[in-house]
This record gives structure tokens, C-alpha cells and sequence, in this order.
């Protein structure tokens, strides 16, 4: 088992204020100073390129109103983030600039008419001798499982929630069907995930609790929720201030 998992707080899609845009460079290295993993987020563009963001929509983080998946790596390359001169990193700049200095914990979101054989392969072949240790997670399942059956030494984690939304699942029309799978975690048993990443305000829950391998809590805003979490979790995934050692 990857040892960060359980060992050292997690930042959150980087450390980052409202000086450093969340998914940045800066908001990486800020994390890496201060000697926390990394969270963040990876996706395709349209013309499949891996970028690291968050949201299927730029609006929030650049003020444009297209999806990610509508437009190519050289249009977002355009844009910048929260009004800053930091700009949307490909995947493979993100490994480059992190270099293996603080693990990495990689989501992979979840997109409309994607397999998770396709993009099971599109981001193992970035992380191809990257030498840093990494752990991958998602709300879908099929993209747990297909990581997991293409590199098997990789610790693998499903995302859970009581409460996903629709976006949580690529707008899926089956959305809330995948949903009660994914908070009752009964695909367990079919995806052997390593590991399970919860909401830790839906904590207690009993699936949670049944399950045996290490348990993360997400997103984590102050000591009080890090203290509710670790009730129930063995290590937190946070944002918006700096948690004890």
C-alpha cells in the first residue's frame, strides 16, 4: 500500500487562496514546500489531450462558457486561471514540473463517452516511468477497474459520496442508478478497489465502515471537520487552511 495515503494530508487539487488558482503551478508548488501529496484532477480535451481541471465547465475557473471536452488543447492553452497568468497544464506538464518531489493523488473524472479502457490507457502512458509514487482514484468505477487490470502494482481507490450530482458522473442519463452503486460501494467486490475516498460529511457510513483497506476523507476546511473525519477515516484530503502534523 502507498504509504501517503495514510501518512500525510492531502492538499487538495494543490494548495491553493485566493492568490493561487486551485490546479495551478503555483498551487503545486505551494503544496510541495509546504510537504503535502498533491490531489488534482485530469480529463481530455476534444481532441484528447490530458489536461489537469476540475469541472466540465471553464466558467468558473476562467470566465469562458465552453466545456473542457469542446475544445482543443491549443484554444485552452489560450485561457488563464481565476484572473491570473497561471494557465491550464496538460498532465504531462504537471508530472514534469512535480518531478516525483510529493506523491500524487490522481482523479480521473468522469466523461461522457469515454471507456475506461481509453483513458485507462491514455493516462498510464503519461505516467509511463514517471518515478514519483502515485495513487489513482474516480467516481467510476469502470475507470478503477480498468487502471487496476492495466497496471495492477498501482494502488486504485474508488470516489464515493451519500450525496453525488449529476456532474459527478459525466451528466450520465443512468447518473442516479451509478450514484446508489457508488455510495453503497457495491461494486467492491467486481472493482477490488485498494483503497475508498468517502465525503466526509456524509460520514458515518456502514459501507464505509465494512470496508478494509485504508479510507480517506474529502474535502477537509478546518480542524473541527479533520476531527469529525478521523473518526472514521484514516487520513483527510483538504483545502482552504493548513492542517496539523
Amino acid at each position: 500500500m502507498d504509504n501517503f495515503l495514510i501518512k500525510t494530508p492531502i492538499a487538495h487539487r494543490g494548495l491553493h487562496d485566493e492568490r493561487l488558482p486551485e490546479n495551478s503551478l503555483a498551487a503545486f508548488e505551494e503544496a510541495i514546500k509546504c510537504g503535502f501529496p498533491i490531489e488534482t484532477d485530469v480529463r481530455f480535451t476534444k481532441d484528447r489531450e490530458l489536461v489537469v481541471f476540475h469541472d466540465d465547465s471553464l466558467a468558473r475557473m476562467t470566465g469562458d462558457g465552453r466545456n473542457v471536452a469542446d475544445c482543443t488543447l491549443q484554444e485552452l492553452s489560450a485561457l488563464r486561471l481565476a484572473g491570473t497568468e497561471e494557465r491550464i497544464l496538460t498532465f504531462r506538464e504537471f508530472l514534469k514540473a512535480v518531478d516525483g518531489r510529493t506523491p500524487l493523488l490522481i482523479e480521473i473524472k468522469s466523461m461522457p463517452s469515454v471507456s475506461g479502457e481509453e483513458v485507462a490507457r491514455a493516462v498510464a502512458r503519461e505516467l509511463e516511468g514517471y518515478a514519483g509514487e502515485y495513487a489513482i482514484q474516480s467516481f467510476q468505477p469502470f475507470y478503477v477497474r480498468a487502471y487496476k487490470r492495466l497496471r495492477p502494482a498501482v494502488c486504485c481507490g474508488l470516489l464515493a459520496s451519500a450525496s453525488t450530482r449529476k456532474a459527478d458522473f459525466g451528466n450520465s442519463p443512468f447518473w442516479r442508478f451509478e450514484a446508489f452503486i457508488v455510495r453503497n460501494l457495491l461494486l467492491n467486490f467486481t472493482v477490488k478497489p485498494d483503497f475508498v475516498s468517502y465525503r466526509a460529511a456524509d460520514l458515518p457510513r456502514r459501507a464505509v465502515r465494512k470496508f478494509k483497506g485504508p479510507k480517506l476523507g474529502w474535502t477537509i476546511h478546518s480542524e473541527a471537520e479533520a476531527a469529525h473525519a478521523r473518526a472514521y477515516v484514516d487520513n483527510i484530503i483538504f483545502e482552504g487552511y493548513l492542517p496539523r502534523p
